[in-house]
């Protein structure tokens, strides 16, 4: 076996190693959240968790694509786009239900898993940043985590604002906020997914 095929193993193997963590906690994180928003009935918070799931599917059809062609390289990260649109039409659908008929969300939970998220999201960041310029299915891994850290800032400074003055308006700006760069990372992911080069990319990568 040759060098260059040992090393090729060997990135292979730890790319895998990376996306199985980072699917576990994001899997993780997405159970503990949706239950923490739902209980302090924050907007800002089930977008949050929701984000980790669409990242967790991301992460898996990352971790799919690995030793695939570059055509479903591509598929990957397209469906990683598509799912994150998704998401950014239903935290504005619930933005809006909780407008018309109200909520009062937790400000101290909307702080304490904000920070637990950023913790987890920050550490997946460290650990996919090396993949930052690779193949495209890797980027978009990437992309979505570091929607993931934008959000836990969102909803960690709409908790304190919550918390400080009880306007519940807060959770809404953030849910918001929220999806708005959720879509704007998804139509970024499917831009780069698109580009005439990138097939090429994928498969000197894959050679």
């Amino acid at each position: 076996m040759t060098c260059d095929c040992l090393q090729q193993k060997a990135d292979t193997e730890n790319e895998r190693s990376t996306m199985r963590i980072a699917l576990a906690l994001n899997a993780t994180m997405f159970v503990v959240g949706m239950a923490a928003g739902l209980w302090a009935q924050s907007t800002g918070l089930m977008a949050d968790a929701l984000d980790m799931l669409t990242d967790a599917a991301a992460y898996a059809l990352s971790l799919m694509a690995i030793t695939r062609g570059a055509q479903f390289k591509r598929y990957s990260a397209r469906w990683t786009s598509a799912t994150l649109l998704f998401l950014s039409v239903g935290i504005s659908v619930d933005v809006v239900r909780r407008f018309m008929f109200g909520s009062e969300p937790l400000g101290g939970a909307m702080i304490a898993f904000s920070l637990l998220s950023l913790a987890v999201n920050v550490t997946v960041l460290r650990m996919l940043s090396r993949y930052r310029e690779g193949e495209v299915h890797l980027r978009a891994s990437w992309i979505c985590t570091r929607a993931d850290v934008i959000a836990n800032f969102g909803v960690l400074a709409s908790g304190l604002l919550v918390l400080a003055t009880g306007w519940r308006y807060a959770d809404l700006l953030a849910g918001i906020g929220i999806a708005t760069y959720v879509a704007k990372e998804a139509l970024e992911i499917w831009r780069q997914a698109s580009e005439p080069g990138e097939g090429r990319r994928s498969l000197q990568a894959d050679h």
